[in-house]
């Protein structure tokens, strides 16, 4: 019974700190995440944060996949409610629409694509599988929206994923840039562009 209340307060205390090390990173990147100030966001000691990940890049792991999982919980689980098709398509370029527009420091997996596009490492090595992911993810819906005829049999599912993957880059840097309202509806206009052009 101890030994279980112990693990659970472990367990506690790892979500507290990789909660504060997610709104760190998502407005200084994974690389600009200091321990030092992540200790004192948890309110531990500098080893007590150690404790829990044993190294700096086990911490910047879990960081991604902690932003992988939130991602997940706001954008597909809501969109596998949807009717298979364009329903579920569009629930789930809009809800990413809306994660970018939610997370005001900008979504930490896009930033984690720029800091690790070009350094190799286990880092980069989960930022293109989560991508992947992601991608897979999108393909699969227009595949589904194919099989339901609301997309031409020839739409090249994996370039349809492409398309959408650009146009959220575009919307997660201009509403840092510019008009963050402008950026959504300029968006939303390119994904349904992108639609009509492989409509029946």
């Amino acid at each position: 019974m101890a030994i279980a209340a112990t693990t659970d307060k472990g367990s506690a205390t790892r979500e507290m700190i990789l909660d504060r090390a997610y709104v760190l990173a998502s407005r200084k990147g994974l690389e600009g995440l200091s321990i030092g100030e992540l200790a004192a966001a948890a309110k531990m000691s500098k080893s007590g944060v150690f404790a829990h990940f044993g190294s700096r890049e086990e911490l910047q792991l879990a960081v991604l996949e902690f932003g992988a999982q939130r991602f997940g919980e706001r954008v597909f689980v809501p969109a596998l409610r949807e009717k298979r098709g364009l329903p579920r398509l569009r629930a789930i370029v809009h809800g990413w629409f809306d994660w970018v527009r939610e997370n005001r420091y900008g979504c930490l997996l896009m930033g984690a694509v720029n800091e690790y596009d070009a350094r190799p490492g286990p880092q980069r090595d989960r930022v293109v599988a989560l991508m992947e992911l992601w991608r897979s993810e999108c393909a699969k819906a227009v595949a589904l929206a194919v099989d339901a005829r609301e997309l031409r049999a020839d739409t090249d599912a994996r370039q349809f994923a492409f398309e959408v993957f650009g146009i959220s880059l575009a919307l997660h840097q201009d509403t840092r840039l510019f008009d963050p309202k402008l950026a959504r509806t300029q968006a939303e206009r390119a994904f349904e562009r992108l639609i009509a052009a492989h409509s029946r």
